[in-house]
């Protein structure tokens, strides 16, 4: 199952366990993993794009070691709300994830970047530091922005 719904992707769930979020770009896939709880969620590991299979096996083993029950994909959305090319590109993305097993949540990730961008300029880490934490910390942004919508959804 694949969903722009918070309340439908919860109700595909069991009850809590680990979510894994995803910024797919280009050259790079971020990660980031919640606790089984739902309270917060942390980057985890950069995956390096390369074809589509091993990117794939790459994301398995993560969702394996770690026991993750669903994932959560950042959609780039237009400031507008329309879709572009990289939109799409990512819902072919997810389709292909499908066969996983796990639900799916496309979650608006229109802001991610630029927030994560800012919280590291702020922090003064350097270009080569921002372009190395900026995908995985993009990750976090919109795994954290899921996981609330999912505990607003259940009360």
């Amino acid at each position: 199952m694949i969903t722009l719904s918070a309340a439908q992707f919860r109700d595909a769930l069991p009850n809590g366990g680990r979510l894994i979020g995803l910024d797919v770009g280009t050259k790079t896939i971020g990660t980031a993993l919640c606790d089984a709880g739902w309270s917060f969620a942390s980057p985890a590991l950069l995956i390096r794009r390369t074809k589509f299979q091993k990117d794939k096996a790459a994301l398995a083993d993560i969702i394996k070691a770690q026991a993750v029950v669903g994932l959560v994909i950042g959609l780039p959305i237009n400031l507008d709300g329309s879709e572009s090319p990289r939109s799409q590109s990512t819902r072919a993305f997810a389709q292909n994830l499908k066969d996983m097993g796990f639900p799916i949540l496309l979650q608006d990730e229109r802001w991610s970047t630029v927030a994560v961008t800012r919280t590291l300029i702020e922090q003064d880490a350097s270009r080569a530091k921002r372009a190395e934490l900026v995908d995985k910390m993009a990750a976090a942004y919109i795994l954290q922005g899921a996981i609330d919508a999912l505990v607003t959804a259940q009360i």
